[in-house]
């Protein structure tokens, strides 16, 4: 199984390096690849990673060395959008559009949001189910 996964994970990898090879090098992108790019830009502190090549595509990142996955972390901003973008859980746009004026920055509402995800997507992996979006939409009103 560890193969697979770590298939999986550098091709994932491979599709963030790639929409910010394209990027810098003006070239027509496909709209995942705008996305990606956009949330970059959000984050210029990964550009360099991005550039690095190979070795980004290996790289673990570990909470108990006090790191934070980059690519995790691009992978939920895009999430959130994507949710905001389908009102998935059924309310959450109206959620991210209050949090956004209450924090007087929408990345600002994505990172709060964020942190409520990641919270919903370990509980649900922890229990072996789907996440609850119940209980995940209610975390996020409690931020308003």
């Amino acid at each position: 199984m560890p193969f697979f996964h770590d298939q999986g994970r550098s091709s994932l990898r491979r599709m963030y390096l790639e929409a910010w090879r394209k990027h810098r090098e003006s070239l027509p992108v496909e709209p995942v690849e705008d996305q990606i790019i956009r949330v970059v830009l959000l984050h210029p502190e990964y550009a360099q990673l991005l550039e690095s090549g190979p070795a980004a595509l290996d790289r673990d990142y570990t909470p108990e060395a006090g790191q934070t996955n980059p690519f995790l972390h691009m992978g939920l901003h895009l999430a959130i959008r994507e949710q905001v973008a389908t009102d998935r859980p059924a309310g959450i746009a109206v959620v991210h559009r209050s949090l956004a004026v209450r924090l007087g920055d929408v990345h600002d509402a994505e990172h709060a949001m964020i942190e409520r995800l990641g919270e919903a997507l370990w509980n649900a992996q922890r229990a072996g189910l789907p996440p609850d979006e119940a209980q995940y939409l209610e975390s996020l009103r409690k931020l308003l």
